[in-house]
């Protein structure tokens, strides 16, 4: 027992390997791993069945893609705009401009902004026509620039995410990345997917609205109205089912079912609707009872009218108890079933505020087998630091006693990175790699000022003696932790890229070395020195 206590460096250290080799080789161990396989769920997809361990790979060893692009924008702030005037303002707005009301958005007077702001999220609007619809409007804006108001980049965040998870693109990763000047980009991460699969789910917004067209203005003029809203729902399927064909089906809440029928009871549809000619860019040359219009991006998907059994259960009230409401896709559409899965995926993720200028894009592409090569690579080059590291200790002590145990702390150090990286699911690239290698180095710097001031300062005839150079050669080596740490830490806080996962690792490597590998390596030295005396 008194071996184990005055040894519990030692043991902590087998303690944290049994853990590690755990994390890295058991599957269904790190959090998102696959109990059955051992890999990433919606992670890399690459060598999903026979991945050895339970590491994630970046885009630079597994494939993939990344893109950087702007958000699409314009923003005036300091618009004097509240809440109750919002949507009177992005109505006058965009008739000013020429545009859809879905290009424009008014952020209002709140607690967390004391002046209202106007985005206009489409390149055809300069920052002049903004501020002279503003002012037609009698708003003046203090400032007129470039770019989106901070909402709504976190808004692009969430939303494109959400896309990425919910389409076959799990396991991308989307984060805003500032830049020198103030410039913000949204950078995605993909691993093992290519630029085309990516740009098809972004490239569009994935706009759905679902309008009621009827007459109910002066004259008897057509209106449009909205009807039902993303929030309005609570699940969404595309189905091709046998005499409908493909449709996307939507149960609209129970806690607004009821209104939903009442607006289309107020429209007129309560007895059914017969919709004709309708002309989205100009509904008065509509003809008919009223239309009920789904558009996707701007573009109507369909224009139908409303059957009468169907209106009769919303003025009677029965729709309520099953209130599936059906956009059918048109038999005509060049593939109707692929319409019908992206506007369900479009309700289930959200459309994005704004758009992404892909033009713009600075991100780049590996093909898979490339990506490959430069993994067997980094092994290669990870086996020859130490090798190299193992013949200069040699060298140096010529002493196999301190050398074996020497190497073998440095790589238990790498080894526990490795879990501790498989076990938050850190995606490792090629800099992180390089942050390995630089842990080798310095953490075999340390042991070598372990030994060196323990053994070469002449015998060491007692336990004491050993604890005092050994207490003097820690506070060298912690000094120069600190140091490492100190300078490592603005690269990891930075928005600077694969320098930040360079830094990340670094800074980890170091601490387990100061926490648990060097103090080990020290009870065993001490074990062979006083062995030997």
């Amino acid at each position: 027992m008194s071996t184990l206590r005055e040894n519990w460096r030692v043991v902590a250290l087998v303690v944290l390997l049994v853990v590690s080799a755990t994390a890295l080789f058991v599957p269904g161990v790190p959090p998102g791993t696959s109990a059955d396989e051992g890999t990433t769920v919606g992670g890399p997809q690459t060598e999903s069945a026979t991945q050895l361990t339970n590491l994630n790979y970046g885009i630079q060893l597994s494939g993939g893609t990344r893109l950087r692009a702007p958000i699409v924008g314009i923003t005036a702030e300091g618009v004097n705009v509240t809440a109750n005037d919002a949507t009177q303002l992005e109505q006058t707005v965009a008739d000013e401009l020429g545009i859809d009301t879905i290009d424009i958005r008014v952020r209002p007077i709140s607690n967390d902004r004391q002046m209202g702001a106007v985005e206009v999220v489409t390149e055809n609007v300069t920052q002049q026509e903004l501020r002279a619809a503003l002012e037609a409007s009698g708003h003046q804006p203090e400032t007129v620039r470039d770019g989106v108001t901070r909402e709504t980049r976190q808004e692009m965040v969430e939303t494109i995410d959400e896309k990425l998870r919910t389409s076959a693109l799990s396991g991308a990763s989307v984060q805003i990345v500032n830049v020198p000047g103030g410039e913000h980009f949204v950078s995605i991460t993909a691993p093992d997917r290519d630029r085309e699969e990516l740009v098809d789910i972004l490239n569009e917004r994935g706009v759905v609205k679902i309008y009621a067209v009827y007459q109910g203005g002066e004259d008897d003029s057509y209106v449009r109205e909205e009807v039902l809203q993303r929030s309005q729902m609570d699940d969404v399927s595309a189905a091709d089912r046998e005499g409908v064909g493909w449709a996307v089906y939507i149960t609209v809440r129970r806690d607004a079912a009821d209104e939903f029928a009442q607006r289309m009871v107020d429209a007129g549809f309560g007895n059914g609707a017969r919709c004709e000619n309708y002309n989205h860019s100009d509904i008065q040359q509509t003809t008919g009872d009223g239309c009920l219009v789904h558009t996707l991006n701007g573009e109507v998907v369909t224009a139908r009218g409303v059957r009468t059994d169907l209106g009769e259960s919303f003025a009677n009230g029965e729709f309520a108890n099953d209130p599936v409401y059906v956009i059918p896709i048109s038999n005509e559409a060049q593939d109707p079933a692929e319409q019908a899965n992206e506007i369900e995926l479009n309700l289930k993720a959200g459309q994005l505020p704004a758009p992404l200028d892909l033009s713009e894009d600075s991100g780049a592409s590996l093909d898979p087998a490339l990506a490959e090569q430069f993994k067997q690579n980094s092994l290669l080059t990870g086996l020859l630091a130490v090798l190299a590291v193992s013949l200069v200790v040699y060298v140096r002590y010529k002493r196999v006693e301190v050398v074996v145990p020497m190497v073998v702390t440095a790589l238990s150090e790498v080894f526990i990175l490795l879990g501790f990286v498989a076990f938050v699911q850190y995606p490792l690239n090629l800099s992180h790699l390089a942050g390995f290698i630089a842990v080798i180095g310095t953490g075999v710097d340390d042991l070598i000022i372990i030994a060196d001031e323990i053994l070469q300062e002449g015998e060491v005839e007692t336990g004491r003696v050993f604890q005092s150079r050994f207490r003097k050669a820690f506070w060298v080596i912690g000094a120069a932790a600190a140091t490492t740490i100190m300078a490592m830490s603005p690269l990891m806080v930075l928005p600077l890229g694969d320098l930040s996962g360079f830094a990340i690792i670094t800074i980890v490597g170091v601490l387990i070395g100061v926490l648990v590998t060097r103090p080990a390596y020290g009870d065993i030295l001490r074990n062979l020195v006083l062995d030997e005396d």
